[in-house]
């Protein structure tokens, strides 16, 4: 039984239960001869819930002799009645072939190339070639030959490295399926046919509403231990519990996320707060373990159970549903609602607001490798918020991060249960500031200068 994460699954997956029997398939184009076959399912989605210039992109690979398909998220999310956020394509066609094929096509990547179509208002359609993994078999005979050496070297507390690094050998259908990193994302829609191509079971994990990873979990995610943050992602958006097994990998490899880029990880965390579901995301986290990784003094914080701490739940919920209603704030002031506890605990008491953020409360922005920009905008929202707690925004209005700190208030009073109501702001005509009055103006941001020392002494 898959581990329960979340509340009880919705009824939208109920259509799944309504598909034809699976059928044998004739092989595409292209189709390597002694293959595996997909379990081929008849699935016709209309034709007003696929992007038409996603469409039109298969259809003119098709009529050039390549196989195409939608793939990935987008198919996953179409066949549990919800809205893809973008449409992905896969296709026989290598990269500069397909750039052949549309003048509004540039290809990227060096670890792993993918041609872009570029269309009006900045829209991209994403077209990776089929992959394989670069060293599947040569991989699988290494492992049989090093696994009583591997044995030897995690009694000492060390291990193999099977970390990702080359990604870019092209392949087949099946090969591409099994390379991706959960079952629910490995399924391919053809869209002339009306079918659901599955090569790793996906559609019966949609149906049993399951996170489930394609292949061993415990190699998936020391392959790629950001996979993990996006295990707990989708168990949370879509409302899906975890396979037992992999609940256990994630636990048991959850410092393997020390090994993942900084910014991938920063990526990962802003997704989680993005989707909609951060309340969830982040319980889950925290009850596995996770965050004591990538945020110990969160972890810290909310282990010690102050009052404050269940706040860090309730803006989670607040920002859920701002999110739901299409308010969704800017990152920096998601972050904020997300490490204010600890971040206002390392504050309290500081008499230059902006010198202690630096010395005290950048740790965990550093670990994430925060963006200079997004740090100091952090900075100034976090040093405002006193300020309009006491309904004293004064000149912050004239400020460009006034928004953004109002933002931020809005999900703090929320959370404690505070009318939602905006501080009145008592705006003064710039010209008319009096120096010699009481000034409402925020504390400046950057480090006291050294006093000059007296001459003479």
């Amino acid at each position: 039984m898959p581990i329960p994460v979340s509340s009880d699954p919705s009824a939208r997956a109920s259509r799944l239960l309504a598909l034809e029997p699976p059928r044998e398939r004739s092989a595409p184009a292209g189709h390597a001869h002694g293959a595996p076959e997909p379990v081929v399912h008849r699935y016709p989605i209309p034709t007003d819930r696929i992007d038409p210039d996603a469409a039109r992109v298969v259809r003119r690979l098709v009529r050039h002799g390549f196989d195409a398909y939608l793939v990935g998220g987008g198919v996953r999310d179409l066949l549990l009645d919800r809205r893809p956020k973008d449409f992905d394509i896969a296709t026989s066609a290598r990269p500069h072939q397909v750039r052949a094929l549309f003048r509004n096509c540039r290809v990227i990547g060096r670890r792993f190339r993918l041609a872009h179509i570029l269309f009006a208002a900045g829209k991209v359609i994403e077209v990776a070639t089929f992959r394989r993994d670069p060293g599947a078999e040569a991989l699988a005979e290494e492992s049989r030959e090093i696994a009583p050496e591997e044995a030897r070297l995690q009694r000492r507390g060390e291990a193999v490295d099977l970390l990702i690094r080359n990604d870019n050998v092209f392949g087949e259908p099946h090969e591409d399926a099994v390379r991706r990193d959960f079952t629910i994302n490995g399924l391919f829609y053809d869209i002339g046919r009306g079918e659901v191509l599955d090569y790793v079971g996906g559609m019966d994990d949609l149906e049993r509403r399951v996170v489930r990873t394609i292949g061993d979990p415990d190699v998936r995610f020391r392959e790629d231990p950001v996979r993990i943050l996006r295990a707990i992602k989708f168990a949370a958006r879509l409302d899906f519990g975890i396979e037992p097994e992999l609940y256990d990998a994630m636990v048991a490899h959850r410092g393997e996320l020390e090994k993942a880029a900084r910014p991938r990880l920063l990526e990962e965390v802003l997704r989680l707060l993005r989707g909609g579901a951060s309340h969830r995301s982040f319980w889950i986290c925290w009850e596995t373990g996770m965050l004591g990784v990538f945020l110990p003094e969160l972890s810290v914080f909310l282990d010690d159970d102050p009052p404050e701490a269940s706040l860090v739940w309730k803006r989670l919920q607040a920002l859920d549903r701002r999110i739901a209603d299409g308010d969704a704030p800017a990152d920096a002031v998601m972050l904020c609602a997300l490490v204010l506890g600890p971040i206002e605990e390392a504050l309290e008491g500081a008499r230059d607001v902006a010198e202690a953020f630096d010395d005290d409360a950048s740790a965990t922005l550093e670990r994430l490798a925060v963006p200079r920009r997004m740090r100091d905008r952090m900075k100034q929202i976090v040093a405002a918020l006193p300020r309009l707690r006491r309904g004293r925004g004064g000149a912050l209005a004239r400020r460009d991060f006034y928004d953004d700190a109002m933002a931020l208030w809005s999900l703090d009073a929320e959370a404690r249960g505070q009318t939602a109501e905006p501080p009145r702001v008592a705006l003064a005509p710039v010209d008319d500031a009096s120096p010699q009055g009481p000034s409402d103006e925020p504390p400046r941001f950057g480090r006291r200068g050294r006093r000059r020392r007296p001459q003479g002494t």
